[in-house]
């Protein structure tokens, strides 16, 4: 039998919120956590429930055999060079006709911590699901992801947001123009990658077909009559902030004629699809959340 988890106060959750978008210092979130510690939890257990655990939410392994996978550098001019990230094919692809074998593509952005092995394996997922899926590192420029999300968070603070997004623009294009893509692409993302993928939608046009941003920060109002693709928005009920941007976004789509929707998951945080994050993830919400992305990009992409 699994050991019960630690009963986290959801003021800890929300510390933890603050920590990861660089909101409150690291000596901060743990002076709080000492704050909330009560009952015989010490604030040393709320950290570490708090710390993410990839092994745990691995669904599909680095090595299953199913999917075919390498790291691949794309060439980024306007941004910081280049950008590396983590190509997947679904094996059965190359059993095909030359012309099945091609798949639509999606960008799979990260947090603001780089590309850590959780979006990796959404990644995976994604190839499972018959499409092929990139994940580019933002942080190549630094190094790559150094192996924890904390100094992750910390080089991402480091790097030109502007060259950054050229450089998920030079992925996607590079993506998009792949003789193994079909040339459809789509865009997903979760909280930094859900603003960018919202962000692609804007500068690509009718270069990309769809996106669905996980609790992401929508474009400016004047940007939305720019984007062409289906837009599927996720957020949480519990992240206020980010989920009352949605009724402007969905109005301002509305008046572009975008094709959308939008739903806000009840009794879900903000980081409710991560898995890796056992006290964030909502697994109702992540699994119906996920069924609808992945039907939204086979109705809008797989064309």
């Amino acid at each position: 039998m699994e050991p019960a988890k630690p009963n986290i106060p959801r003021e800890a959750i929300e510390l933890y919120n603050l920590f990861i978008h660089n909101e409150i210092s690291r000596r901060d979130f743990t002076e709080g956590a000492q704050r909330l510690a009560a009952g015989g939890l010490m604030a040393s257990a709320i950290i570490q429930a708090l710390m993410p655990n990839y092994a745990l939410g691995q669904q599909i392994s680095r090595t299953d055999d199913r999917i075919k996978a390498a790291y691949e550098t794309v060439p980024s001019p306007e941004g910081n060079g280049s950008i590396r990230g983590y190509l997947v094919r679904p094996v059965s692809a190359d059993t095909r006709s030359a012309a099945a074998a091609k798949l639509p593509g999606i960008i799979v952005i990260h947090e603001n911590r780089g590309l850590n092995p959780h979006i990796e394996d959404i990644a995976r997922r994604l190839a499972l699901e018959n499409f092929m899926a990139f994940a580019p590192d933002a942080l190549t420029s630094v190094g790559g992801f150094p192996g924890d999300d904390y100094h992750g968070g910390q080089l991402f603070a480091k790097i030109d947001r502007n060259k950054m997004t050229e450089d998920f623009v030079a992925a996607a294009l590079w993506l998009k123009s792949r003789p193994d893509c079909t040339g459809q692409i789509g865009a997903t993302g979760f909280c930094y990658g859900g603003g960018m993928a919202n962000t692609l939608a804007v500068r690509l046009g009718d270069r990309i077909k769809a996106a669905a941003p996980f609790y992401g920060a929508p474009p400016g109002r004047d940007d939305v009559g720019k984007i062409k693709a289906a837009i599927l928005v996720h957020h949480g009920e519990l992240d206020k902030r980010l989920a009352a941007t949605w009724p402007a976004y969905d109005l301002a789509l509305k008046e572009a004629n975008v094709p959308h929707e939008g739903y806000i998951y009840a009794g879900a945080g903000h980081g409710f699809n991560c898995d890796a994050t056992p006290e964030r993830y909502n697994r109702a919400a992540a699994e119906l959340a996920w069924k609808r992305t992945v039907d939204w990009f086979n109705k809008y992409v797989r064309v």
